[in-house]
């Protein structure tokens, strides 16, 4: 069970810090140490994480945002990902934007 250990003079946390093949507790603060503890000190060792993949955060939530039929001005595409904000005051309509699916070209519609 790791225990805190406080410095007695300033009250910051001590760290260990080893000199001489031994390991002592030190303050950061005001550099007390603190010889005399027998506080037990473990060493841990880091262990084989999982790979973790990498997700395109754009795709994603590209992805996962609604389609609707309507074209694009620029390459004529009949399919668009959209989404809705309040880009205004709450008592006006929210701001339409949509996305094309073929080219990403983005534009809004206000209501």
């Amino acid at each position: 069970m790791n225990e805190t250990i406080f410095c007695p003079k300033c009250g910051s946390v001590m760290i260990p810090k080893k000199s001489d093949k031994k390991t002592y507790l030190v303050c950061p603060s005001c550099g007390y140490t603190d010889k005399k503890n027998k506080a037990v000190l473990e060493e841990s060792k880091e262990s084989k994480k999982e790979e973790i993949s990498i997700i395109d955060e754009k795709e994603t939530a590209q992805a996962a945002l609604p389609k609707v039929e309507i074209e694009c001005p620029r390459c004529h595409n009949k399919e668009a990902y959209f989404w809705t904000v309040q880009t205004r005051a709450s008592d006006e309509a929210e701001t339409r934007f949509y996305r094309c699916t073929k080219c990403n070209h983005t534009w809004r519609e206000y209501s």
